[in-house]
């Protein structure tokens, strides 16, 4: 969220718009503390402190100010500025269906429940809101107690960064960097190790692909170190030796293991938007990714869709099996078939470009500060 709001701040002020980023300072998290006191002591900081702060500053701005939430869990602040223009920016909302027992995988606190229905709250005074996909904002509408005043919805603009890049010269510049030779290709995923990023299917796909193929390549897992449960899986494979995990990659090396990937194999079970499948088509990988929206809102045509996985294990590796059949069809796609694939993902990036979602996200403010409130 950092990376985001400095992505609104900067794309604000590059528009000619006066920009004050305010967020909470860390004073009683700070101190000498540990353990769940050190928690409590920084919702002093964010719930106490803070609020009296911007009732301060509140005081000083003028009546065209627009107020930006760059992240709806921000949603208890919201009530601080409901009578004045405001808007705020929904991401997902994974953390709320947890909260209400809709997700299995995750059993929340009771702390945590009343924490989500906080945010619940805040974000029932809001009146208008810019969410990431058409499925977070279905989602947004389903909870919220009536229609708000306008709800649009912004794809995510990608940075530049990720950009086509020539195939043979990424793995060689890659491979040097990372110690491997990824000259014959590899089989890519990009995330770290919350449950939806389902880490696991993607070793049970490349297991499965791994079985039935002559091929080689090896699986890059680049994010963060695996988890415990991760690293036992990671370990049952019988093709362990073959699986790399890459961690603490700056955007550029990212990008080049997005162009030097013969395929990226992306089967969420959820996300508010699915950066990586934006940022792999732009940089010239194909991709594969669940049939679920929004991951399949994202990669659009121009994506290999695969069906959920499953949640019970005799339909696990049913569903890992099938998933390598398109990992198998990927790989063997003819130079054509490859490079109209290709141009079809690249294509379908441009949907995410980052000049055009700040444009819009800029139409969006201004109407909402001239008193405007029709939906785009």
């Amino acid at each position: 969220m950092p990376r985001f709001t400095k992505m609104m701040a900067d794309g604000m002020e590059e528009r000619g718009h006066q920009v004050q980023v305010w967020a909470p300072k860390s004073s009683f998290f700070n101190l000498p503390l540990k353990g769940s006191m050190k928690k409590w002591m920084g919702y002093i900081d964010q719930y106490i402190v803070f609020p009296a702060q911007v009732n301060k500053w509140l005081k000083g701005c003028s009546a065209d100010t627009l107020f930006v939430f760059t992240d709806q869990a921000q949603g208890p602040w919201v009530p601080l500025v409901a009578n004045r223009h405001h808007v705020v920016h929904c991401h997902d909302f994974l953390a709320q269906a947890s909260a209400s027992g809709k997700i299995a995988e995750i059993k929340i606190s009771w702390t945590g429940r009343q924490y989500q229905n906080l945010i619940r709250k805040g974000l029932n005074k809001g009146k208008h809101f810019i969410s990431g996909s058409k499925k977070t904002q279905e989602e947004l509408l389903k909870f919220l107690p009536e229609y708000p005043l306008s709800s649009d919805v912004v794809y995510n603009g990608i940075v530049k960064t990720f950009a086509p890049f020539d195939l043979f010269e990424a793995r060689v510049i890659l491979g040097k960097k990372v110690s491997l030779d990824l000259m014959p290709g590899y089989l890519l995923h990009v995330g770290n190790n919350q449950w939806y990023k389902n880490r696991s299917g993607v070793i049970e796909i490349y297991n499965a692909w791994r079985t039935k193929s002559k091929a080689k390549l090896p699986l890059l897992l680049v994010g963060e170190g695996l988890s415990p449960q991760l690293a036992k899986t990671l370990e049952q494979s019988p093709f362990k030796n073959d699986i790399h995990i890459i961690c603490k990659l700056g955007d550029e090396d990212v990008r080049l293991a997005y162009a030097g990937a013969t395929v990226f194999i992306f089967p969420s079970l959820a996300e508010g938007f699915g950066w990586p499948i934006a940022e792999a088509m732009a940089s010239g990988c194909l991709v594969i990714t669940t049939d679920e929206a929004p991951m399949s809102e994202v990669a659009g045509d121009a994506g290999f869709l695969i069906p959920l996985r499953p949640d019970h294990s005799p339909a696990i590796q049913e569903w890992a099996v099938e998933a390598a059949k398109v990992v198998s069809k990927v790989i063997d796609l003819s130079d054509e078939e490859r490079q109209i694939a290709v141009k079809a993902a690249i294509n379908n990036a441009k949907r995410f470009d980052h000049d055009l979602a700040m444009n819009s996200i800029e139409v969006i403010y201004q109407n909402i500060a001239n008193g405007h409130t029709i939906s785009v």
